[in-house]
């Protein structure tokens, strides 16, 4: 098995331990045994539970990275595809940001680098809303819309009603068009 399948076992595996058990759950011996591996081979990879927890925070990291890249494409309305992303699109991110939140509210925390990392997330989505509609109030608006439905979301709040919703991001989207002159 090649070293980073183990490292990624090793990441759900807290993942799963933080979710179902809590912070309090997750010991390197836990943690190893769920994922099936030694605690040495554990070790390996993460030399703590403060380093598996920076793992969690660098893998959602690369996943924003991705969305990122995604909605700065050619064509994409920035706006829109911030909005429609705000709802998580499977188990496992959901799982991803629900397992960082843990370990941010947990006695330990992040370190520095990891929350400076969360803080680089919700920052660069600032910024591209920014830069995109040209009104920083309104994209202030916008990110707040997007981060309380992911909030919501992760809290296991009903989703909203889609029509309502849907009414919801028109209206934005007609807003921002009008202030960018679309």
């Amino acid at each position: 098995m090649a070293a980073s399948d183990t490292r990624e076992r090793i990441l759900d595996a807290l993942q799963r331990i933080l979710i179902n058990k809590g912070t309090a759950a997750v010991t390197l011996e836990s943690v190893a045994a769920e994922a099936g591996v030694s605690k040495g081979g554990l070790l390996y990879h993460f030399r703590s539970k403060q380093a598996m927890l920076q793992g969690l925070t660098l893998r959602l990291e690369d996943e924003a990275r991705a969305e990122f890249a995604l909605a700065t494409r050619n064509g994409v309305d920035v706006v829109r595809y911030f909005l429609e992303t705000s709802l998580p699109s499977s188990d496992a991110e959901l799982a991803l940001y629900w397992s960082v939140i843990a370990a941010l509210r947990s006695a330990e925390g992040l370190d520095e680098a990891g929350t400076e990392v969360l803080a680089e997330v919700f920052g660069r989505w600032s910024e591209l809303l920014t830069d995109y509609i040209g009104d920083p109030v309104l994209a202030e608006i916008v990110r707040l819309v997007g981060d309380g439905l992911y909030l919501s979301a992760l809290s296991g709040l009903p989703r909203p009603d889609p029509d309502l919703l849907r009414q919801v991001f028109d209206r934005l989207l007609a807003q921002v068009a009008e202030t960018r002159g679309d």
